[in-house]
């Protein structure tokens, strides 16, 4: 494969990747790391290291449309944000030490998890109890969402659990270059009780800061290579505006969908890559 070629690839894979992690809050990691990898020929860990760059895009490309639109809730993914970071460095200086089979088992482990959480029957699973410390830090939040006409109001609950995973995702957006909103869309739809579109919404805001942790790791190492990083971000920079405009205007059920969906694919291809 030509330069060129590679470039180009390299774009269009990542505009996909951003269109969709926009969608779905999960920094479009999960998309760009096994195309790098498995079509591409590039290394895992500089795959990685790409990948962590091109969440920071994602962030910027589609955090400030969401904001403008008042989807994101701003104060809960300030308090999450402190769990995340201090996870992603951590993450960070592990990856050194993780042989790359690893590193392509435990992507594969995490992605089918999510996968799998967000199948589960009976919908989101609400502890029906206050949470003081939502209550205390004025978590709860609400946004028109066009889809339905309407403005939704939430609460949050389970905060402790909620900066418990952040951590857990900010170890996962350190090690594996997927912008940790694989854990953290899950645990804040089905755990905390927000909806679908205010997760989403509210990763976005939160993966740029995280991943902007992890990768100055990255870069100290020497792994980021200028000429795969620069054409996956500003492909993943365009593709996250396009898929912040579609956000508000789609149904809960078509975001859940395509997040599965997205999950499950990568998640084989990583399996088999790993057991190689």
């Amino acid at each position: 494969m030509t330069p060129l070629d590679f470039t180009l690839a390299a774009l269009g894979i990542s505009f996909f990747a951003g269109l969709l992690g926009s969608l779905v809050g999960v920094g479009g990691g999960i998309i760009v790391v096994p195309a790098l990898t498995l079509l591409m020929g590039v290394g895992i860990q500089k795959a990685i290291a790409a990948s962590i760059v091109s969440v920071i895009a994602t962030s910027s490309g589609a955090a400030a449309t969401y904001v403008s639109q008042r989807i994101t809730n701003m104060r809960l993914g300030m308090v999450l944000e402190l769990a995340t970071v201090t996870g992603a460095l951590t993450g960070a200086y592990v990856a050194a030490f993780v042989p790359g089979k690893g590193l392509f088992l435990i992507f594969a482990l995490v992605l089918t998890y999510t996968a799998w959480s967000m199948l589960r029957p009976g919908g989101r699973s609400i502890d029906p109890a206050p949470d003081p410390l939502a209550d205390r830090l004025r978590l709860h939040g609400s946004f028109f969402d066009r889809s339905l006409g309407m403005d939704v109001s939430y609460r949050v609950f389970r905060t402790r659990l909620g900066l418990a995973v952040s951590y857990i995702a900010g170890v996962a957006s350190g090690l594996l270059g997927i912008g940790g909103g694989v854990f953290k869309v899950p645990v804040m739809n089905l755990a905390m009780g927000i909806p679908i579109k205010a997760c989403t919404a509210t990763s976005n805001f939160m993966i740029g800061v995280t991943a902007a942790a992890s990768a100055a790791v990255y870069f100290m190492r020497g792994e980021v290579l200028p000429f795969v990083a620069a054409p996956v971000a500003v492909g993943v920079l365009l593709g996250a505006r396009t898929g912040a405009r579609l956000l508000g205007g789609m149904k809960n059920s078509t975001i859940r969908m395509i997040f599965i969906a997205v999950l499950a694919v990568s998640a084989l291809k990583m399996f088999a890559e790993g057991f190689k």
